[in-house]
């Protein structure tokens, strides 16, 4: 076997290993997802800015682009296409760029962002009572982490002539006069943050991975060109 030989089949099952760490992190994304979908089903009438809604959509989407890429990195190291490879690269140099441009735009824009949230919310609260599903995922939150409004009780004045929905009490009050004081906002958002370490390690992790594959994939494609080459 030649040395040229030799490079590509170690590169080869380097790259194949490297993608399939990366379709199982990518499985472990989307299984993340699909739990935070299911475990917030009860505030699906609310908007999508609600931070556990946004995370649990964002994750599903990384996680299912993240599976098929890696499938098609695998396929590509095992059958040796060039062009398979060019591909796998080109999605994944794209994938690393969102996932960068992403996490500055969040990171730079996270006080607007929160505050047009915070505005969305406010606004789909005017059909609480005319709006069964909305009115029943406001008072799933509301019971749920135990708050009141989006970032003050306050926020119910206006909706509810002055009064409170029965949610931002305790369980099994009728008419709810004082109610808790955190807002639903903070209180979803703070939840969020605190189970999401893991997820962020894991992200981490997983940009590792992209970046390898990246490597690899151009050394198995230089490497194929060169055997190729030499063949002629």
């Amino acid at each position: 076997m030649s040395v040229s030989r030799r490079c590509l089949c170690c590169v080869k099952y380097l790259m194949f290993v490297f993608n399939l760490i990366f379709w199982l992190g990518g499985c472990g994304l989307f299984g993340v997802g699909v739990w935070l979908s299911f475990t917030q089903a009860e505030f699906s009438s609310l908007p999508l800015s609600f931070p556990s809604l946004s995370a649990a959509n964002l994750l599903l989407v990384a996680g299912g682009i993240t599976m098929v890429t890696g499938f098609l990195g695998c396929l590509g190291a095992l059958k040796e296409q060039r062009c398979l490879l060019f591909m796998f690269f080109v999605i994944l140099l794209l994938l690393v760029l969102t996932e960068v441009t992403l996490v500055l735009v969040i990171h730079i824009y996270h006080e607007k962002l929160d505050s047009k949230a915070q505005g969305e919310l406010k606004e789909g609260m005017k059909i609480y009572e005319s709006e069964p599903g909305l009115k029943k995922s406001w008072d799933n939150v509301q019971k749920m982490f135990k708050c009141c409004g989006v970032t003050n009780k306050t926020d119910w004045y206006d909706v509810l002539n002055g009064t409170l929905p029965s949610s931002c009490c305790s369980v099994g009050t009728d008419q709810c006069v004082d109610g808790w004081s955190e807002p639903c906002y903070q209180k979803a958002r703070q939840w969020l943050l605190s189970n999401i370490s893991s997820v962020l390690v894991f992200g981490v992790c997983i940009g590792v991975v992209q970046i390898l594959a990246l490597v690899f994939s151009m050394l198995m494609y230089c490497q194929i060109l060169c055997a190729e080459k030499h063949l002629d």
